[in-house]
C-alpha cells in the first residue's frame, strides 16, 4: 500500500524525553494531532514551523532555516512565514506534496491573562491557547489563490466492499459530488479519468491504486455514509437522489469523514450526490488517456494536450466543464445529440455566439465563490462575485430567451439561470461596486444602505477635522504654535510640544497630563482629547461591528439559496462550453458528426486537431486523410515508412471519435461515427521502471488489456506491436494479435506495423484491408507525403529515414550492403513469412491446441496410479511423451 510517510514520528518520540517548556509542550501536543502534516504554529504575525517540519518547509519554500533555543540539549530548527502572505507559501507547499495543519491562536493575550488569573497561574507566564482549525491538503482547497481556475480540484475516496470498489469524488470548491462503483480491476481506469488531487482509502487495504492517504477503516461504513448524506441534505431517504450501492455509500462515508477531519468539524459545501453508471461513458484506461494526451501532454503540462487545443471557453468554470466532458465522453446517442444541437445553435448564429461570449468574459466564478462562502471562508469580494455573476446570468438568460428554436439542452440551462432577482437586488444595494477581500477593516457596505452605519462612519470619518479643530484650540490656549496632535498604535492620540515648551503644559492648572518625555519633545494627554479619541474609536468599532452583522446577514441569504446558485453556475458553464466549441469549430472548419448505433467510422478529410494547430503556427498545412471502417472492413492494416504519419492517422481518428462522443464538432469534412463503448490506444513506446517494467513489457501489458477487455463495439488503435523484441518474436506476436482482433474481438481497429509480412493476412481475414502511407524517393532523398493509400507498402524506407535523421553516410552505406544481402536471402527462402500462408487462423489454431491438450489430459486422468508397477509407470510416461511429440509435429 502506498502511503504518505510520517516523517517525524521518531523525532518527536525523542524530544519528549526531555522537559519541554510550556510553549513547546503546547506545540508538541498540536503536532501529535497534526500527524504527518506540517504544523503552521501561529505566533503573532507569523506562522512558525519547528524541528523536521522546519527542515522540510525551508527546503520546499527555499527560505532560511534558523534555530530557536534548545530542546533536549539540541538546537531547535525553525523557520516561518508571514500570516498576511501565507496563502502563497501554502500553494507552494501543497504543490510540493505537503499537507499543512493550521494552528491558530484561539484567544488574545489579554484573554489568556484573565484565564490565568481564574486558574490561579502566574499572569506573566500566561500562554495563549492555540488549536488546529483546519488541515490544508491538495484535495480540500477553496482559496482562489491556491486553485487553478481552469482545472477541477477533486478529492476522491475509495472503499472496497466484497468484489466491488466504491468511489466518491467531490470538488469542494464548487460542491459537486459523484458516486460510482466498479470492479477492482477497473479502478485504475476510473482514477485515471478523475485525475484526483488526493485519494483517501481504508488503512487496512493492501492493494489500492497509486498513492493514497490512509484513514481508519471504521470511517468507511456504508450505513454511516447513508446517514451522513441524509443529514447533510435534510432527507428521510436517498431514493430521490438515485440508487446508490453499498460500496458507493461506504466511499461517501470515508469522503465525508475525511472532510470532517480536514475542516475540524466544519464541513465544506456539498451538493446532493449524483450517481454515475458504469455504461454511461466511453471507457478509457490510463494508458489510452496518456497516449492520446487528452488533458495533459507527455511532459505533464497542459500545453500540447487535446483540451488546450480545443478550449476556447470564456470562463474558468466552462474550461473545467470542458475538461470533464473530454475526460468522460458520453456513450448514449440521445445525450450526445443534445450537446451537438447546442453547439449547432451557436455555430449557426455567430452574432448570438459573440454576444454570449462577451457577457461570459465578464462573469465571475460564482461556483467557487459560493463554495468559499458556504465553507465559512468567504469574503465581501465573494459576495460581490455572487452578485455580479448572477446579474450576468440574467443577461445571458434574456439573450437566449430571445433566440428562436432553442434546442432542449439550452432550454433547460436557460431555465436554471433565473430566480435570483431579489438576491441580486439586495446584494447590489448592500455592497460597494468592488468589495475588498478582507472584511476586518470594513468599507464594503454601500453608503445609503444603513443610515445608522452612515452616521457612525461620518463620525469616524470626520475625526481628522475634529482633531484639527482641537489642535487649533490648544495652540491658541497655550500660545504654542508648534503644538501638534499626533497618533500612533501604542499611545493612540497624544499632544506633542517641543521640549522648551514642556514646562508650560506641566503646570498643575494647565489641563494637560504628562505622558512621555522624548529627547526633543514632551507628550501630553487632555480630557478633551481623550473624549474625542474615545468617541472616534467607539464610532469606528461600532461601524465595523455593524458591517460584520450585515456581512453575516448577506452570507445567510446566499447560503439559503446555495443549491439554486450552484445550478445557475453549472448552467453558465454548460452554455460556455457549447459556445466555445462552436467558436472552435468556426475557427478551423470543423463539422457536426452524425452519430449512429452501428459499427462504423467513416471520416472524410480527417485531421489531427493538435498537430494541425501546431503546423498552422508555422504556416504549414496538415494533410487530411479519409477513414472508412465498417462491418465488412473493420480492420485496417497500415504500413509505410517511419515518420510517414501512421501514428498521427491512428490518433486523429481516435480523437475524432472522442470529440464526437463528448458532444463536439470534429476536424473533418464529414463524419459518420458509430458509437463505441470503449476506446483503446496502444501507440508509442515508454517504460515503467518504477514498477519493474521494460518498454516491451509495458507494450505487452497494454496489448493484453486490449485483448481481454475490448468488445465488438470498441474502437482500438495499435501501433507497431512487437517492435520491442526480436524480429521473429515480434512478427509472430503481431501476427497473432491481428488475428485475435479480427477473429475474436471483431471490433473496429487501425493497426499500424512495419512488418510487411503481415499483409499476407489479407488472404485469410475477410474484414481486413491493406493500406499504407505514401512516400517517394527523389534524387536519393525521401519525400514523405503523409497521404494514406490503399494496398500494402512496398518497403519501410528505414535507411532513408535514418539518412534524414543525420546518421553518418558510412553507416548508411554499410546498412545498405547488409540489407541487399538480407533481401537476397529472403528472395531465395521466402522470407520471414515463408510457410505462414498454410497456417490455420487464430480461432482454428487455438481450437486445435485445446484439442491436443485435452487428449493428453484425458490419457493422464485415465491412469490408475495406485495399481501401476514401476515398470508400467515408466512405459506410460514414454507413451505420453510420444503422444505429445506426435501432437507437436
Amino acid at each position: 500500500m502506498a502511503r504518505l510517510p510520517n516523517r517525524q514520528a521518531g523525532r518527536y518520540g525523542k524530544v519528549m524525553a526531555g522537559q519541554p517548556t510550556p510553549m513547546m509542550q503546547q506545540y508538541l501536543a498540536l503536532k501529535r494531532e497534526a500527524g504527518d502534516a506540517l504544523l503552521f504554529y501561529r505566533m503573532g504575525d507569523f506562522f512558525e514551523l519547528f524541528f523536521d517540519d522546519a527542515k522540510v518547509a525551508s527546503g520546499v519554500l527555499d527560505i532560511a532555516l534558523t534555530t530557536r533555543g534548545e530542546h533536549d540539549g539540541e538546537p531547535v530548527p525553525m523557520c516561518g512565514v508571514p500570516v498576511h502572505s501565507a496563502e502563497g507559501y501554502l500553494a507552494r507547499l501543497i504543490k510540493g506534496g505537503c499537507r499543512v495543519a493550521i494552528a491558530e491562536q484561539t484567544e488574545t493575550p489579554d484573554e489568556a491573562k484573565e484565564r490565568a488569573k481564574r486558574e490561579g497561574s502566574p499572569v506573566s507566564k500566561a500562554l495563549v491557547a492555540r488549536d488546529i482549525v483546519r488541515f490544508v491538503t491538495a484535495g480540500t482547497l477553496t482559496e482562489e489563490a491556491l486553485l487553478e481556475p481552469r482545472r477541477a480540484n477533486l478529492l476522491v475516496a475509495i472503499a472496497p466492499v466484497r468484489d466491488r470498489v466504491g468511489i466518491a469524488a467531490c470538488d469542494i470548491s464548487t460542491g459537486r459530488m459523484e458516486l460510482e462503483d466498479c470492479a477492482s480491476d477497473r479502478l485504475d481506469a476510473v482514477l485515471a479519468r478523475l485525475g484526483a488531487s488526493e485519494v483517501v482509502a481504508p488503512d487496512d487495504w493492501d492493494d489500492p491504486a497509486g498513492e493514497i492517504i490512509p484513514r481508519p477503516r471504521h470511517d468507511f461504513r456504508s450505513d454511516d455514509g447513508e446517514a451522513r448524506l441524509k443529514q447533510l441534505h435534510g432527507l428521510a431517504t436517498l431514493d430521490g437522489l438515485g440508487d446508490f450501492s453499498r460500496p458507493m455509500l461506504a466511499a461517501a462515508a470515508g469522503l465525508i469523514a475525511y472532510l470532517d477531519h480536514a475542516g475540524r468539524g466544519q464541513l465544506p459545501f456539498l451538493l446532493p450526490p449524483v450517481g454515475r453508471g458504469s455504461g454511461e461513458h466511453l471507457a478509457m484506461d490510463a494508458a489510452t488517456r496518456s497516449s492520446l494526451e487528452i488533458l495533459a501532454a507527455q511532459n505533464g503540462g497542459r500545453e500540447g494536450s487535446l483540451v488546450a487545443c480545443v478550449d476556447r471557453c470564456a470562463t474558468g468554470a466552462g474550461a473545467r466543464q470542458l475538461a470533464e466532458d473530454l475526460a468522460a465522453p458520453l456513450a448514449d446517442i440521445a445525450a450526445i445529440e443534445m450537446r451537438l444541437a447546442s453547439v449547432q445553435h451557436f455555430h449557426a448564429d455567430p452574432l448570438l455566439r459573440a454576444d454570449i461570449r462577451a457577457v461570459m468574459r465578464q462573469a465571475p466564478d460564482i461556483g467557487r465563490a459560493l463554495g468559499r462562502i458556504v465553507a465559512g471562508r468567504g469574503s465581501p469580494r465573494d459576495l460581490g462575485q455572487i452578485r455580479d455573476g448572477l446579474s450576468e446570468a440574467r443577461r445571458v438568460r434574456d439573450m437566449l430567451s430571445a433566440s428562436a428554436d432553442l434546442p432542449p439542452l439550452l432550454t433547460r440551462t436557460t431555465d436554471a439561470l433565473g430566480g435570483h432577482a431579489a438576491l441580486v437586488d439586495h446584494l447590489a444595494r448592500a455592497l460597494v461596486p468592488s468589495p475588498p477581500t478582507e472584511r476586518s477593516q470594513g468599507g464594503f457596505i454601500a453608503s445609503g444602505y444603513d443610515h445608522a452605519l452612515d452616521a457612525l462612519r461620518e463620525t469616524s470619518g470626520n475625526a481628522r477635522k475634529a482633531i484639527a479643530a482641537l489642535e487649533a484650540r490648544y495652540r491658541e490656549e497655550t500660545d504654542t504654535a508648534s503644538l501638534k496632535i499626533k497618533h500612533n498604535k501604542v499611545l493612540g492620540y497624544f499632544i506633542e510640544v517641543p521640549a522648551k515648551h514642556g514646562d508650560k503644559l506641566m503646570a498643575a492648572d494647565s489641563g494637560f497630563t504628562h505622558r512621555q518625555t522624548m529627547a526633543g519633545a514632551v507628550r501630553f494627554n487632555s480630557v478633551g482629547l481623550h473624549e474625542e479619541a474615545s468617541r472616534i474609536a467607539e464610532a469606528g468599532a461600532h461601524a465595523l461591528a455593524a458591517e460584520e452583522a450585515h456581512f453575516e446577514e448577506l452570507v445567510g441569504e446566499v447560503v439559503a439559496t446555495r443549491e439554486a446558485i450552484a445550478a445557475t453556475a453549472a448552467a453558465l458553464a454548460r452554455i460556455d462550453v457549447s459556445a466555445a466549441l462552436a467558436e472552435r469549430a468556426a475557427e478551423a472548419d470543423w463539422v457536426r458528426p452524425e452519430i449512429l448505433d452501428e459499427p462504423c467510422l467513416e471520416v472524410t478529410g480527417g485531421r489531427h486537431p493538435v498537430v494541425e494547430q501546431a503546423l498552422a503556427k508555422t504556416g504549414e498545412r496538415f494533410v487530411a486523410n479519409d477513414c472508412a471502417l465498417g462491418r465488412d472492413d473493420r480492420l485496417w492494416l497500415i504500413g509505410g515508412p517511419n515518420m510517414g504519419g501512421k501514428s498521427t492517422f491512428l490518433r486523429q481518428n481516435a480523437l475524432i471519435m472522442l470529440l464526437a462522443q463528448a458532444g463536439s464538432f470534429v476536424p473533418a469534412t464529414s463524419a459518420r461515427i458509430g458509437i463505441a463503448d470503449r476506446l483503446f490506444s496502444r501507440v508509442g513506446a515508454s517504460d515503467n521502471l518504477a514498477r519493474g517494467r521494460s518498454t516491451f513489457m509495458v507494450e505487452m501489458v497494454e496489448t493484453a488489456a486490449i485483448l481481454s477487455q475490448a468488445t465488438d463495439r470498441s474502437f482500438v488503435i495499435l501501433d507497431e506491436v512487437g517492435r520491442g523484441t526480436s524480429t521473429y518474436d515480434g512478427m509472430a506476436l503481431a501476427w497473432a494479435v491481428v488475428e485475435a482482433v479480427h477473429e475474436q474481438l471483431k471490433c473496429r481497429c487501425l493497426f499500424a506495423t512495419h512488418y510487411h509480412e503481415l499483409s499476407r493476412l489479407a488472404e485469410t481475414c475477410d474484414a481486413l484491408s491493406l493500406h499504407h502511407v505514401r512516400a517517394r524517393e527523389w534524387k536519393g532523398d525521401l519525400v514523405l507525403l503523409h497521404e494514406l493509400a490503399k494496398g500494402a507498402a512496398d518497403r519501410s524506407y528505414g535507411l532513408s529515414v535514418a539518412k534524414l535523421a543525420g546518421v553518418p553516410s558510412p553507416v548508411i552505406k554499410r546498412a545498405k550492403a547488409v540489407l541487399d544481402k538480407l533481401e537476397k536471402g529472403r528472395a531465395e527462402t521466402g522470407g520471414l513469412a515463408a510457410g505462414l500462408g498454410d497456417l490455420p487462423l487464430f480461432a482454428v489454431s487455438a481450437q486445435a491446441a485445446d484439442e491436443r491438450t485435452d487428449s493428453l489430459r484425458e490419457a493422464l486422468m485415465a491412469l490408475d496410479l495406485d495399481s501401476l508397477s514401476p515398470r508400467e509407470a515408466l512405459d506410460q510416461l514414454y507413451a505420453l511423451r510420444a503422444e505429445s511429440e506426435k501432437s507437436q509435429s
